[in-house]
């Protein structure tokens, strides 16, 4: 009976220490943290790699918690952080080291979100800027950080900070076939997303561009330039632009999504097509995997990259 209950106290001790393993804390997101900021300074002089530095405030308020769901726990950017950076939480709200490095810092204790990006001399990269929540934000710091550092940006990292900038517009091209649509205009620079539709009894391609990257008159010629432009249409407010083609041009009305099953087809039948892709990375991938195979494997995360082997 004593071998008895060893033994089922052993079974227990694992499970037992299991659960009361603190989880990781929601306001943090799914990024494996250092916790330790001289030990960061250390592997950032080693490896070369920035330290992003969050100081949140643990527990936290729901915008915190909010901030751990949405964009600490935003795959791409997880992996960009772990891969790209050195990284370290500093809780804002806790007495002893933590507070220590609030003070070295000049961070206000008990205060929202605040990411920062140090070098190993612990000195800002980039200047310190307050009420960045969200994805793309978040995702556009990073990359210019990385290239002020001189540091290689991911593709898929440039392809989120691009699906999520509020600069982005709209273009509604007809064409014979919004499959090849999809494949053609997602090779042009500066178009972000496709989708497969229908207009006016049409096969359509939706279009969302960065008009920083390239302009409508640019984008029309392009689309023409790969025959996938008998029309286009436009919102109002860019009609005087479009004007200056040579196509038949209108207003985006009356726009529906072709159904699950024609949207990126050319992905359909690869390794790829398992994959779980943001917008931005499934219409590169789906624009290039049949012309440059290399090239589409260039938008994925090294994880992703990996599942395909």
């Amino acid at each position: 009976m004593k071998q008895l209950l060893l033994s089922l106290a052993a079974m227990l001790l694992p499970a037992s220490c299991h659960a009361e393993a603190a989880s990781p804390p929601v306001e943090a997101g799914k990024v494996a943290w250092s916790r330790d900021l001289d030990a960061a300074l250390v592997s950032s002089a080693k490896t070369g790699k920035p330290l992003l530095v969050l100081f949140q405030e643990i527990p936290g308020c729901a915008g915190c918690q909010q901030f751990g769901r949405e964009v600490m726990s935003n795959p791409l950017i997880v992996e960009a952080i772990e891969n790209e950076f050195t990284p370290l939480l500093i809780h804002n709200n806790k007495p002893g080291k933590d507070a220590e490095v609030l003070q070295r810092f000049g961070e206000p204790a008990w205060n929202f979100q605040v990411v920062r990006f140090l070098d190993a001399n612990a000195k800002d990269i980039i200047p310190r800027r307050d009420q960045v929540w969200d994805v793309g934000g978040i995702a556009e710091r990073m990359i210019t950080t990385l290239t002020k550092a001189k540091r290689p940006v991911p593709a898929h990292l440039s392809l989120l900070a691009a699906e999520h900038s509020n600069r982005l517009k709209q273009a509604v091209f007809s064409m014979y076939c919004f499959w090849t649509g999809e494949m053609a205009l997602g090779q042009i620079d500066g178009v972000v997303t496709t989708e497969a539709g229908f207009m006016e009894g049409r096969e359509v391609t939706l279009v969302r561009y960065d008009p920083d990257v390239i302009t409508l008159p640019k984008l029309i010629a392009a689309a023409e330039k790969v025959e996938c432009a008998n029309a286009v249409h436009v919102p109002a407010t860019d009609m005087e632009q479009a004007k200056a083609s040579r196509l038949n041009v209108g207003t985006i009305s009356g726009y529906r999504t072709a159904p699950a099953s024609d949207q990126k087809k050319q992905v359909c039948g690869t390794a790829v097509e398992k994959l779980h892709l943001s917008g931005a990375q499934a219409t590169k991938v789906n624009a290039w995997i049949r012309v440059d195979p290399e090239m589409a494997l260039g938008f994925l995360t090294p994880s992703q990259r990996a599942l395909l082997k």
